[in-house]
């Protein structure tokens, strides 16, 4: 498939972009580069994928010179002409959107990031998968849609209309309109609602990130809600494998629209999640316990029932084996004699 994979540069993207590169499928890349962490780490991880950063200019496609099949350009999403430009030359089969304006806490700080990256890009996405038809959209929902749901494990007939953080709700309008457009212009859609991703090459900004910088540079740990919180960590390849089982068997039917959770279906308390870290690094660090921040949530659980009866999607990494796998690239790219990638 020719694959059109938003969002490249940034930690999902890249490891999706690398797998399906892996499988022979020929893939553009795409991410504004914006400056919502170190831009630096989002080249490196274009670097990995052949592309000399040097090359890189707006709106300008680049070839990679590791992967025959491999194209990037850097453009906004909010940008309706250039994207409607890319899908009129490019002819794509298959649209992944990972791209997103992310982090919670954030959204309360910078609001408007949300609404034109999310909302806006995500609609001019639409248009384009309207005008120029696609095999299949495939795009990043997020379990923060469940917001103050209680009953777990989440599952996605589970109501989601309460949710506590702009990031959340922009999330939930993407699946809102994603609906529309498949309702009104049959497009096939298939949402996935991403629960707490880590892995080599994670955002700065993620707990795996925080901890892990904490714990090297002998700092304390601030850990929320006194501890009384547990994520269903889910390892990045499992993540990808999930999702390159989904573009395998586009939606069809009169509504070709599905929705799926994809985690690794197991809570782990974050207490748990950083003694694991700490025995790993041989180092352990001081905690500070604090409230509650806002938009933040207490658990997330997920139920991946859907993909595991459609696709036979089995996570089968567990924490240890995944911390392992992140802690060797940590100590590897994160080392502080690299002063001008700042990791974490």
């Amino acid at each position: 498939m020719k694959v059109l994979v938003t969002g490249a540069a940034g930690f999902i993207g890249f490891h999706f972009a690398k797998r399906l590169l892996n499988e022979g499928h020929e893939v553009v890349g795409l991410d504004n580069l914006n400056h919502y962490y170190d831009v630096n780490l989002k080249l490196a991880r274009l670097r990995e994928l052949g592309i000399d950063p040097t090359t890189v200019a707006a709106k300008r496609l680049v070839r990679s010179t590791d992967y025959e099949h491999f194209f990037f350009i850097e453009l906004n999403l909010e940008d309706a002409l250039g994207l409607r430009q890319l899908f009129a030359e490019q002819k794509f089969d298959t649209v992944v959107n990972l791209a997103a304006q992310a982090g919670v806490r954030y959204s309360l700080e910078n609001p408007q990031a949300y609404l034109e990256s999310n909302v806006l890009g995500f609609a001019n996405l639409l248009e384009c998968c309207r005008f120029f038809p696609v095999e299949q959209l495939v795009f990043a929902s997020s379990s923060s849609v469940y917001g103050t749901h209680q009953t777990v494990p989440f599952s996605t007939e589970a109501r989601t209309d309460t949710p506590v953080s702009l990031y959340a709700a922009s999330k939930k309008s993407n699946e809102l309109m994603a609906h529309t457009y498949s309702h009104l212009f049959g497009i096939p859609t298939t949402g996935l609602r991403f629960f707490t991703v880590y892995g080599e090459w994670g955002r700065p900004d993620m707990a795996v990130m925080l901890f892990a910088k904490a714990i090297t540079r002998g700092k304390p740990i601030r850990v929320f809600n006194h501890g009384d919180m547990s994520r269903d960590f889910t390892y990045v390849g499992d993540i990808v494998e999930g999702m390159s089982r989904v573009l395998t068997q586009p939606p069809t039917g009169k509504l070709p629209y599905r929705l799926y959770n994809i985690g690794k279906g197991a809570p782990v308390r974050l207490i748990d999640f950083v003694e694991t870290l700490e025995d790993l690094f041989g180092q352990t660090t001081e905690r500070i316990f604090e409230d509650m921040q806002p938009g933040d949530v207490q658990h997330t659980y997920a139920d991946v029932s859907g993909l595991e009866r459609d696709f036979g999607y089995q996570p089968d990494t567990n924490l240890r084996t995944g911390l392992e796998k992140f802690v060797e690239w940590y100590q590897t790219y994160c080392s502080l004699s690299k002063p001008n990638v700042h990791y974490g």
